[in-house]
């Protein structure tokens, strides 16, 4: 099952379109996490998708420009949602596209 919410990425600028995958450790599970990171993805207008895993991390893929992704980073690696507490964040697969593969942003069960 998967939480969709409708909302448009916002109109690219002619900068670099980023994708990149994140795995977040620490306790990230029972605070909202999914939920806070899906409502902070939409504000920047990044579009991919979050899921909690087995193994007790945040897992996710998100694309948009450049620098809303770097500042998503940011807030995974540092803020998080309230209550949580991060350890780290892994990244992989950061690749360069010519235009986004998904289309808003949701949360994944």
């Amino acid at each position: 099952m998967i939480e969709e919410v409708e909302k448009q990425p916002r109109q690219l600028t002619g900068s670099a379109i980023v994708s990149v995958e994140f795995e977040v450790y620490g306790q990230v599970q029972g605070v909202y996490f999914t939920k806070y990171c899906r409502d902070r993805c939409l504000e920047l207008g990044l579009s991919g998708w979050v899921k909690n895993s087995k193994k007790g991390t945040i897992l996710g893929k998100m694309q948009g420009e450049k620098r809303y992704v770097e500042q998503m980073i940011s807030w995974l690696s540092k803020t998080g949602s309230p209550g949580c507490r991060i350890e780290r964040c892994d990244l992989s697969n950061l690749e360069y596209l010519r235009r986004l593969e998904f289309r808003g942003f949701t949360i994944r069960f």
